[in-house]
């Protein structure tokens, strides 16, 4: 199955505004209500079963834990990354970089 392109964040951001500049929420349904906790688990987990093709059970705090490993694996600082994902100990954020095996592949070359 093809998968659309994907639309630049700014981009959809703009769209958002345009399409819907009233409105306070970020995620809304086609008929412009704001979604419900679990209308968005369920398009998550639609989107990774049917777009994506995972067989995992996909939720959104799924997408939270992937934001910390993508943050880890692109080099960023762990504190970053713990003010991003709102932690209070830095032990919670420290998972998300022990498995980055690329992390410090290139820490001692000058």
């Amino acid at each position: 199955m093809a998968r659309p392109a994907p639309i630049p964040f700014k981009v959809a951001l703009r769209r958002l505004l345009r399409e819907s500049p009233s409105s306070p929420y970020v995620f809304v349904s086609e008929r412009r209500a704001p979604f419900t906790t679990g209308g968005f688990a369920k398009m998550i987990e639609r989107v990774a079963r049917l777009r994506l093709g995972l067989e995992l059970k996909a939720h959104p705090h799924l997408l939270r834990h992937a934001c910390g490993y993508a943050l880890a694996n692109r080099g960023h600082d762990t504190r970053a990354i713990q003010g991003w994902l709102g932690h209070r100990s830095i032990t919670s954020t420290a998972v998300y970089t022990a498995l980055a095996p690329n992390r410090f592949k290139d820490f001692w070359r000058d």
